[in-house]
């Protein structure tokens, strides 16, 4: 009995998140033919039929879409609470953590995780990035390079469906594309600018976006079709226009047969056999029971984000491994890093008088990052990219008082142009961020509580200072007025772009995963989300996850043929 039990418990391979990085890995595994369990944290959500507010107007809202004060005591972490996507949040009591500095940490426990959630932004990353560390001496060089990922960026993207142009641009290299949004005039007459006041420095292009323009047959098998632009991607879309794990990967993976899905499942750990000298499965605790269960297979994939990949390997002890699964060398949950946010502006323009905003686009424009590519010549490393958007819309004129104010308020007019823009910059990676497990405090399913110790460095201080500076030239460049750049001096952490803790390397002494992704000390274990960067880039980083998880899942399978795992 007891062996037909571990028998129905025992799997080809084991993945662990659903989110974007975990979906791509079920999808790869399935398809060439290995029986996957994927583990997910949090509920079960199916495509569509679990997006309840998806195209809901704001009339269909209680209270217009405010959400009550007393509904929001739960979710003290999130700076923002909205009814619209109040069903994908986690309320605090669900993981605590210890904030030894500040930190905000956003979550997705529900299955396709933060593939629901997402910016949905895909630019590649080019060997400008991938050599970054060795060429400027910070963190330890990336074990690939672009021409090793080159070909799974094709791959994820064609699949996937990305929007946007062929730019030419070596610092960000073209991706596999369909017809992009359309710029606004303001975004236009901003190109033109930068054109004629920088040259060939700097660049405003349409940033690359997951969403179907022009749906290929891919896409239509998948069951998706094509973006309607109504711009409520958070909530989920029903039409499949952009991607994520539950329109795409999960149910390409569920149509081979060879996927088992288990939600509400909490890993705890991963089993170490200390006679096989490797990986043996997976402990979670059913998040309704809390019972522990164990779940058995040849391969682990870890894919549960980054701060709960870099928590899972540190909570897998063993003989072998007293302080976390393959963490010889003491480096793992340090070297977290994320992407700074804190730099805005903004500013109008009293062009274009005879032009308004019509309809709506899910996407932006982008300047590439312009610091620092091919030479050292500022203050601070690496360097920044910037997010550009720019509209006209009607808002509501509060002048007056009595029959004037309601006048206004009942027929209003279109403002001048505005324009804002924001920073990602990269963070350097340094040691003293770090997360580690708390040695007495617990969350509700006996799984040690998180440390967080993380914080701004001086590099990041003078970086946005040169956004602000920089900021503020372009748009005076450009004519624009009643401009305005500060510094916000949000907390690390407030655009969900975490990374590191698990990095990869050619060391084992100075990193813990390898050029396959695989743990130095472990190599039936995958690490392939945010955990395994060793730098941070400045694009949106989500592409490069599933890149990465593609190639390592085949390599894996290739692997597992030749019996080396």
């Amino acid at each position: 009995m007891l062996q037909d039990s571990k028998k129905k418990r025992t799997y080809d391979a084991i993945v662990i998140g659903s989110g974007a990085s975990g979906g791509w890995a079920a999808k790869e595994l399935c398809e060439k033919g290995l029986k996957t369990l994927v583990l997910e944290r949090g509920r079960d959500v199916k495509h569509v039929q679990d997006y309840p507010t998806a195209s809901k107007a704001p009339w269909q809202f209680e209270f217009r879409g405010t959400v009550p004060i007393d509904q929001r005591m739960d979710y003290q972490n999130l700076k923002r609470v909205s009814a619209d996507s109040l069903h994908w949040n986690i309320k605090d009591e669900e993981q605590p953590f210890v904030e030894e500095k500040p930190f905000r940490w956003f979550r997705g426990y529900h299955v396709g995780g933060k593939s629901l959630l997402w910016a949905r932004q895909t630019q590649r990353w080019s060997d400008m990035d991938f050599e970054g560390p060795v060429r400027d001496g910070f963190a330890v060089d990336w074990p690939i390079r672009y021409k090793d990922l080159e070909p799974w960026y094709t791959h994820v993207e064609k699949f996937a469906g990305i929007a946007g142009n062929k730019d030419g641009l070596p610092e960000l290299p073209d991706s596999e594309v369909m017809p992009a949004f359309e710029m606004s005039c303001i975004e236009s007459h901003f190109k033109e600018s930068l054109k004629k006041n920088y040259g060939d420095t700097r660049h405003l292009i349409n940033a690359r976006c997951a969403h179907l323009t022009d749906p290929q047959p891919i896409h239509i098998e998948q069951g998706r079709s094509k973006c309607q632009n109504q711009n409520m991607c958070r909530r989920g879309c029903n039409f499949g226009g952009y991607f994520s794990s539950n329109a795409s990967t999960l149910p390409w993976a569920m149509k081979t047969g060879n996927m088992t899905l288990r939600p509400d499942a909490v890993v705890h750990s991963i089993i170490y056999d200390e006679e096989k000298q490797k990986a043996t499965g997976v402990r979670i605790i059913d998040a309704h029971t809390k019972e522990m269960i164990e779940f058995y297979a040849d391969i682990v994939f870890v894919n549960a984000s980054t701060f709960n990949s870099n928590a899972i390997l540190l909570n897998s002890t063993s003989g072998r491994f007293p302080n976390g699964l393959g963490n010889d060398n003491g480096l793992m949950g340090k070297y977290i890093s994320w992407h700074n946010y804190r730099g805005k502006a903004n500013a109008q323009f009293e062009g274009f008088a005879d032009k308004v905003t019509s309809g709506r686009n899910p996407s932006n424009a982008y300047i590439p990052r312009f610091r620092n590519l091919r030479k050292q010549e500022t203050d601070f490393l690496r360097g920044y990219a910037i997010g550009i958007g720019g509209g006209r819309w009607m808002g509501p004129d509060t002048q007056g008082i009595g029959l004037s104010l309601t006048e206004n308020l009942l027929n209003p007019k279109h403002g001048l142009w505005s324009i804002s823009s924001w920073m990602m910059g990269e963070c350097v990676p340094v040691e003293e961020n770090h997360l580690r497990l708390h040695p007495e405090l617990k969350d509700k399913y006996g799984i040690p509580q998180i440390v967080m110790s993380c914080d701004w460095t001086e590099n990041d201080d003078k970086m946005v200072a040169d956004y602000v500076e920089q900021s503020k030239e372009m748009f005076e460049k450009a004519g624009f007025i009643n401009i305005t750049a500060e510094d916000t001096h949000s907390p690390p952490g407030s655009d969900i772009h975490e990374m590191g803790g698990v990095r990869m390397g050619h060391d084992p002494e100075t990193s813990l995963l390898n050029e396959w992704n695989q743990l130095h000390q472990c190599k039936n274990v995958f690490v392939t989300d945010g955990a395994c960067m060793t730098s941070t880039g400045t694009q949106n980083p989500t592409l490069t996850f599933m890149a990465l998880t593609a190639r390592a899942a085949n390599y894996a399978v290739d692997e597992m043929k030749k019996r080396n795992l």
